[in-house]
């Protein structure tokens, strides 16, 4: 949420580490994912999480998330790319090493997708929290690289349509399971352990794969606990927290009520405090 919800039940833990590498086929590159299972939260599948360090790229856009992956050609070229940079620590078979990094059957391409699009793979450090970055791999890497994750088995990339959704309803889905951790219009917030991301620079696509997969210490949501509708609709909501309607007033950034109030209650001090030097210097 999207890395989306308040911090409550099991969470899956994820990250997935690489060193750094001197281009893609380089052998110098190492590599660590750690994926923990999530309980709780619409059954016991594993959620899947890729983070990434610094290197150049851009951000893949939704409509390119979107295309199916099926090629074999891109599951072989994936594997290739998997064995160069990642199979160090999830072994060649892709099952994981003990107390270093985990099984990646059944993570799934929308994991996959999600993690090397926003740059969260791989980590400069395994232990560091996943975040945004600049993308390492290029289009044709990441195409690869999904296509083999996901013929591991798994969920594929999720289709959203936020022009289908309801913005009164994307509001109120977001309020109950999302603004304790990002806010409510989705700038970000700190919570136990973990910093929960800003959500103003993801496409639609990675919202709901967000949503989904649970990244890091966010708990995923199944369909029975979040619709493809109402994904829709939080969607939609999302993407307008970036230009609100500030109808009543200045909007201070949009940074939430507490800390609005808090400017305001500042304002209002020194203004008390400017009003009683001035009585004062006028009394006799």
């Amino acid at each position: 949420m999207l890395a989306v919800a308040l911090l409550a039940g099991a969470y899956g833990t994820a990250a997935f580490a690489q060193g750094s590498s001197g281009g893609q086929g380089g052998g110098g590159a190492t590599a660590a994912f750690a994926q923990g299972s999530s309980g709780g939260q619409g059954g016991g599948g594993a959620t899947a999480a890729f983070a990434q360090g610094s290197s150049g790229g851009g951000v893949g856009g939704a409509t390119a998330t979107n295309a199916p992956i099926t090629g074999r050609g891109d599951v072989a070229a994936g594997r290739r790319l998997f064995l160069s940079g990642c199979a160090s620590c999830h072994g060649d078979d892709a099952r994981g090493i003990a107390n270093r990094a985990p099984n990646l059957h059944g993570a799934g391409a929308q994991a996959a997708d999600f993690y090397l699009r926003t740059g969260r793979m791989p980590l400069s450090e395994p232990d560091d929290q996943p975040v945004r970055a600049p993308v390492q791999y290029t289009e044709r890497e990441i195409r690869q690289l999904v296509a083999y994750v996901g013929s591991l088995g798994g969920p594929p990339i999720p289709r959203v349509d936020p022009a289908a959704g309801d913005l009164a309803r994307g509001r109120e889905v977001f309020t109950s399971n999302c603004a304790g951790c990002h806010q409510i219009v989705a700038r970000g917030g700190i919570v136990t352990g973990a910093t929960a991301p800003p959500l103003q620079d993801a496409t639609p696509t990675q919202i709901a794969e967000s949503v989904r997969t649970g990244p890091y210490l966010m708990p995923n949501f199944s369909e029975r606990q979040i619709s493809d509708a109402d994904l829709d609709s939080v969607v939609r909501y999302v993407l307008w927290t970036r230009a609100p309607d500030n109808a009543g007033g200045w909007g201070i950034g949009n940074i939430g009520p507490i800390p609005e109030g808090m400017v305001a209650w500042l304002i209002a001090i020194v203004a008390l405090i400017g009003v009683a030097r001035l009585i004062g210097e006028r009394t006799p």
